[in-house]
């Protein structure tokens, strides 16, 4: 079985775990939580830049504008990124980030600079609880 086979299964299963765990866990924040987002940004620029190495750094518009399912994709993306940027921005300007530089992160590597200001904004606000 090929690894583009693998790959999305592996993410799907990943995916429906991860729903899982926040529904059933309690509202307490977990120290060291950032660190997640934190990793699964790196894992995924990794894969993003082989994927750049491999297949060029433009692949993704062609595969967004094939047909209608890279539409369908393309639009996806571009509203779970929206949802989760009206959700955390509030929180990003608490805690004093600089929301136009991770912007720019965002527009330019969508989910990986996104993961990696969740991993942030969540290690600013794990550091502003502890104890001083």
């Amino acid at each position: 079985m090929p690894i583009t086979t693998v790959l999305p299964a592996v993410a799907g299963f990943a995916f429906i775990g991860f729903l899982i765990f926040t529904i059933t866990r309690s509202n307490a924040t977990y120290r060291g939580i950032w660190i997640l987002p934190a990793a699964l940004s790196l894992a995924f620029f990794v894969l993003s830049m082989c994927t750049v190495w491999t297949e060029g750094p433009t692949g993704f518009w062609v595969e967004h504008t094939r047909n209608l399912w890279g539409n369908q994709i393309w639009f996806d993306l571009l509203l779970g990124v929206s949802i989760g940027w009206l959700l955390i921005v509030p929180h990003a300007k608490e805690l004093g980030m600089r929301l136009p530089i991770w912007l720019l992160l965002v527009v330019a590597t969508g989910n990986i600079g996104f993961m990696a200001m969740l991993a942030r904004m969540l290690w600013l606000r794990e550091k502003s609880s502890l104890p001083k």
